[in-house]
């Protein structure tokens, strides 16, 4: 092989060897509270707003704060460095993605907030079905 070929070849594995580990530690998987913060790694949390805990929203830190509950039962007062997103009260379950953070908080960079369906309700279907009868 020539020496070109083989600097080349080099150079392309090593850019690639540090695409995929910088890669890796960016996408984290689902996991619970506890798992994100012994990992440290960017994660995936879904879980319940806890209602009847504190809801505020700085706007000179432009930070919305509020407390989370996974699907393990572990609450962590969760900081997302954005408004309130729309529909967070009728929000039937949270996704978040984010960091532990050093004070047994959460970071989340982005919050998904999955809503109830109008067309999964169980209600308006009977009512045309029983229209149809008649």
């Amino acid at each position: 092989m020539k020496v070109k070929s083989v600097v080349g070849l080099v150079l392309m594995l090593g850019f690639a060897s540090l695409l995929f580990l910088n890669f890796g530690q960016q996408v984290g998987g689902y996991m619970n509270f506890a798992d994100a913060e012994e990992t440290g790694a960017q994660a995936h949390v879904i879980g319940d707003w806890v209602s009847d805990k504190p809801v505020s929203y700085d706007r000179e830190l432009n930070r919305f704060t509020f407390h989370m509950m996974d699907e393990k039962g572990n609450v962590r007062e969760v900081h997302y460095a954005n408004p309130k997103p729309e529909n967070f009260e009728e929000a039937e379950q949270l996704v978040i993605e984010g960091r532990p953070g050093t004070n047994g908080e959460f970071i989340a960079q982005h919050i998904l907030v999955k809503c109830p369906s109008k067309y999964n309700d169980d209600g308006g279907l009977r009512d045309i079905q029983a229209s149809s009868l008649d």
